[in-house]
């Protein structure tokens, strides 16, 4: 489902034009797509921010521009590290019934069996879909999952309408047996010997080499 967001026009442009927008809790962005100029708009930041949140990485938005709707796929999201708002939002244009080539999150749920480690060897896969039903993400459930088990690209469950792009025999989650203590103290050695690092090996303390007085001396 796509969100509904009003739109402005932008007509400056540069950083000095981009400062001025986010200070007035807005979002420069751009719409690009089917052949069509690259349109720039100002979008509202906290209604855009909860529209992307809630759509997850292939968020659809309905964009009102000027009194005309234009579906918009978002492709490329810029997140200020510090205040974590929009910098700065690009979109690519969609239409009703279109298909579209988007990468989908990998969520892997459950636990697997004890004494395991879970190992995430791709965090999305490509898939073919219609823009107006993009999968929000694929689960991979683990749960009792031995060491050695291993889901691939293929096992996922894809909805109606929507066509795998990534290699079917691709890893996508791996299950392996979890390292002892004493694998990892190896691994680590044998890493360090590689790189060249000698480890100082602790001082050994002689008791019988501690200075005791000596016998007859002067006592005060």
């Amino acid at each position: 489902m796509s969100e509904k967001i009003t739109a402005e026009l932008r007509t400056e442009f540069g950083k000095g034009a981009a400062r001025r927008i986010r200070r007035a809790d807005k979002v420069p962005a751009v719409v690009y797509g089917h052949g069509n100029d690259t349109i720039h708009l100002t979008l509202p930041g906290h209604d855009t921010m909860m529209a992307i949140k809630h759509g997850g990485a292939n968020a659809l938005l309905e964009l009102e521009i000027e009194g005309k709707s234009q579906l918009a796929l978002t492709k490329q999201v810029q997140v200020d590290p510090i205040r974590r708002v929009l910098e700065h939002v690009d979109f690519v244009a969609v239409r009703r019934g279109e298909k579209v080539t988007v990468d989908v999150p990998v969520l892997v749920v459950g636990e697997a069996a004890s004494e395991t480690l879970v190992v995430t060897e791709n965090t999305t896969v490509q898939v073919e879909a219609e823009a107006t039903h993009i999968p929000e993400s694929f689960e991979v459930d683990i749960t009792g999952a031995e060491a050695g088990t291993q889901f691939l690209a293929g096992s996922l469950d894809l909805p109606s309408g929507t066509t795998l792009l990534t290699d079917p025999e691709t890893l996508v989650v791996n299950v392996t047996a979890a390292q002892t203590a004493e694998q990892l103290e190896a691994d680590l050695e044998e890493a360090e010997a590689e790189a060249g690092i000698e480890r100082d090996e602790p001082e050994l303390v002689d008791e019988a080499s501690d200075e005791a007085p000596a016998e007859g001396g002067d006592e005060e």
